[in-house]
């Protein structure tokens, strides 16, 4: 299983892609370490950790680990929990500690057991709610940090102190979180060859050390390799149990979540195909020993892991090499981060925060079914002023409910619902025999049958993904498709884009009401698939082919 640990045939790239991502990598862990209640250096141990052995263990060649937004979220609410139980983050890290390690520990089952294939059937809208939830948690505790105050516990106490922004604000804590936010945005328009926030940190910290503002800092970071935190595990008081397991489920199907996501990304750059059970035994082996060193949890880091493969990073040695360089920086550099401004890391992590926000999502809501719409904003609100864990239940609970009215809505109208047949063994209707014969090494003719929603998605985008490079057209038919949900949607455009991109040309026939409007109302027709390629009947996309293709004459 794990032959491929060491592969130096690329050892230049790897090592190029594995500072870089290092390099975009540091401001980010201190940053999340900040923001989780544990301190910088947890941050920073935890980007070590998984870092190297995520890399090391997992099923993403080019994957680049660490803390990332959802994660910190939901460390930073077990965190104040646990503190709420046993009064004092000191009384408070057996029970921490021991809820990261069991979250990495459940990471690994996931692998083994092969959950992987079932997290694929999470509704577009829950995730949606989810991540831009996290994103405006971030965004709304950074605001306090952002102005020189006191971080606020959750996002509910900083929207009933808000007037105390604008009373009791540090202007020079302001003028550096905005220096911050102004070169994040900024640097990347005159060069892309040093990541922003790496910059806005170096830049805005010294011209706060020179000028000797009076403004919060990280503080003491301490030194050397970090030692073992098992101490008092074994004694954690039962009433603590509940809190453990709930936030450890939530930490490792949200990590799982997170760093799968990533791994499509890698693939989709670096043409591969992840070992998805791999990738959670990986992440889950990273975070179990991660918690034992105090560092907080992590995932793949999109913005990492596209840094490293852009740099050239092609095998596990490149994530390994980032983990290694924060290490460096610790043993030699992690002094001088004690000077770093808490208002400079806000103005790093605001704009993190809103980059989480499903914009996409939001911009729809108008558009896609109510249902979707309903779930997502629930998700959303309760994510961001309620209880994490309790969001994802509610979110899964209201789309799970929500599909079956719709799915016994069809039935009672004699509609069938079926599953998404494979393109291989899909026999040609009758209407396409004598087409299909002649062509089929050029066309494929994909049918529907049924809804298009969550549970079908993931499996019709790997479908759409694995045709060969020498079809030039695909077909799909939408005759015994009455209905697609706000997930189906994303799904379809997701693989015509891909499709587009390899050239392929994609013909719909037969498109039924719902989801002719739901494509037409968010711009999927006709700016991905034109109106000239929509078509009534299978006969007209033929006559169609043949009138564009040389090859279909």
């Amino acid at each position: 299983m794990f032959k491929d640990m060491f592969d130096f045939s690329n050892l230049k790239g790897d090592l190029t892609g594995g500072l870089v991502a290092g390099v975009v990598a540091l401001p980010l862990a201190l940053a999340f370490g900040v923001q989780s209640g544990l301190g910088a250096i947890a941050g920073l141990y935890g980007a070590i950790v998984v870092g190297v052995l995520a890399a090391l263990f997992g099923g993403t060649l080019t994957q680049a680990s660490g803390p990332t937004g959802p994660m910190t979220v939901v460390s930073a609410a077990l965190v104040a929990s646990a503190i709420d139980i046993a009064g004092s983050l000191e009384s408070a890290m057996s029970i921490i500690i021991l809820a990261f390690l069991l979250g990495g520990v459940l990471q690994i089952l996931f692998g083994l057991i092969n959950i992987a294939g079932y997290i694929k059937y999470f509704p577009y809208p829950v995730v949606s709610g989810f991540m831009s939830g996290v994103g405006l948690i971030i965004v709304i505790l950074q605001l306090f940090p952002f102005a020189g105050l006191d971080s606020a516990k959750s996002t509910v106490a900083v929207m009933k102190n808000l007037p105390s922004l604008f009373t009791d604000f540090n202007w020079q804590a302001l003028v550096l979180g905005g220096l911050t936010v102004l070169i994040y945005y900024v640097f990347p328009k005159i060069t892309k060859a040093v990541p922003s926030p790496l910059v806005a940190l170096i830049v805005a910290s010294v011209a706060a050390y020179f000028l000797k503002w009076d403004v919060p800092v990280i503080g003491e970071i301490p030194s050397g390799l970090p030692s073992l935190q098992l101490d008092g595990l074994l004694t954690v008081d039962s009433s603590a149990y509940s809190l453990i397991a709930e936030y450890a489920l939530v930490l490792a199907v949200l990590g799982s979540i997170d760093s799968l996501l990533t791994s499509v990304i890698a693939d989709n750059m670096t043409k591969t195909k992840h070992n998805s059970n791999r990738e959670l035994i990986g992440q889950g082996i990273g975070n179990a020993v991660a918690a034992m060193f105090g560092g907080i949890p992590g995932a793949g880091a999109t913005k990492g892991t596209v840094v490293n493969i852009n740099s050239g990073g092609r095998t596990r040695l490149s994530g390994m090499f980032h983990g290694l360089f924060l290490l460096a920086v610790l043993l030699g550099l992690g002094s001088l981060a004690a000077h770093i401004p808490l208002a400079v890391l806000a103005g790093i992590l605001i704009p993190i925060g809103f980059k989480i926000v499903d914009t996409k999502g939001l911009k729809h809501l108008t558009s896609v079914p109510r249902a979707d719409a309903i779930v997502l904003v629930v998700v959303l609100l309760f994510t961001t002023f309620g209880s994490l864990i309790q969001a994802v239940g509610i979110g899964l609970i209201l789309a799970s409910l929500l599909f079956m009215k719709k799915a016994s809505d069809l039935g009672e109208e004699g509609i069938q619902i079926g599953s998404l047949a494979g393109f291989d063994g899909e026999k040609p209707w009758k209407d396409e025999e004598a087409f299909y014969e002649k062509y089929k090494d050029k066309v494929l003719i994909k049918h529907l049958y049924g809804p298009l929603f969550f549970g079908f998605t993931a499996h019709f985008k790997d479908q759409l993904q694995e045709i060969s490079p020498e079809v030039d057209a695909l077909i799909i038919r939408f005759e015994e498709v009455p209905y697609i949900d706000q997930s189906g949607l994303y799904a379809l455009e997701d693989a015509m884009l891909e499709l587009q991109k390899k050239g392929v040309k994609v013909l719909f026939t037969g498109l039924q009401t719902q989801p002719l409007d739901l494509m037409t109302s968010i711009d999927i027709i006709p700016d991905v698939i034109p109106e000239e390629q929509l078509f009534d009947t299978i006969e007209a996309s033929f006559n169609w082919l043949r009138s564009h293709f040389k090859s279909f004459e």
